[in-house]
C-alpha cells in the first residue's frame, strides 16, 4: 500500500537517511536490471555514497566500463541527441505548453463562434451589430463550414437512400 506522495527533502536523521539510501539504491538497481532485461539494452549504474567506502557499480565494473566505452565512441551528435540540461528541458516544456495554449485558445474561439451563431439565429440578431469585421468574417466562415457539413450529410443520406432502394428492388423482384 502506498504511503502517498513523499516530500523530496534532505533527511536530517542519519539512521533514517542511511535506511532510505539502501532501500532506494536497491530499487534503482532493480529498475536498471529490469530495463536491460525487458528492453535488451546495455546500461550501467555507478553510485558514489558516503555510506560506502567503494562506489557501487552495476552489473560489474568490467560491464560498466564497456558501456561507458561504447558511449564515448559514439559521434558527438549521437551522444547529445537526447541529452537535455535543465535550460533545454524548460525551453522544450515552454514550447509544448505554448502549443497547448494556442490549441485551447483556438478551440475556445470556435466554441464562442458556434455560441454566437446560435444566439443570433435563435435569440437576437442585433448581436451581429456589436461584432468587429474580423469576428464577422470568422462567423461567416464558421456558418459556411456548418452549411457544407449539413449539405454533405444530406447528400450522403440521399445517396444511401437511392442505394438502399436499388438493393431492395434487386432483392425483391417484381412478380411477372
Amino acid at each position: 500500500m502506498s504511503k502517498g506522495k513523499v516530500k523530496l527533502l534532505f533527511i536530517e536523521n542519519d539512521a533514517k537517511r542511511r535506511a532510505a539510501y539502501k532501500k532506494r539504491k536497491k530499487g534503482l538497481l532493480n529498475k536498471v536490471s529490469e530495463l536491460t532485461t525487458l528492453c535488451g539494452i546495455n546500461a550501467c549504474t555507478i553510485i558514489y555514497s558516503k555510506f560506502d567506502s567503494e562506489p557501487d557499480v552495476w552489473p560489474s565494473t568490467l560491464a560498466a566500463q564497456q558501456v561507458i566505452s561504447q558511449f564515448k565512441h559514439l559521434p558527438e551528435m549521437m551522444k547529445e541527441r537526447k541529452m537535455l540540461n535543465q535550460e533545454a528541458y524548460l525551453r522544450e516544456r515552454i514550447t509544448k505548453l505554448k502549443e497547448q495554449l494556442n490549441k485551447q485558445l483556438s478551440e475556445n474561439h470556435e466554441k464562442d463562434l458556434v455560441e454566437l451563431m446560435f444566439k443570433c439565429l435563435l435569440i437576437d440578431k442585433r448581436e451581429l451589430d456589436k461584432l468587429s469585421s474580423t469576428d464577422l468574417d470568422d462567423l461567416e466562415e464558421k456558418i459556411e463550414k456548418k452549411m457544407m457539413g449539413i449539405n454533405s450529410r444530406l447528400n450522403g443520406d440521399a445517396k444511401k437512400k437511392v442505394i438502399l432502394d436499388i438493393d431492395e428492388a434487386q432483392s425483391n423482384p417484381a412478380p411477372p
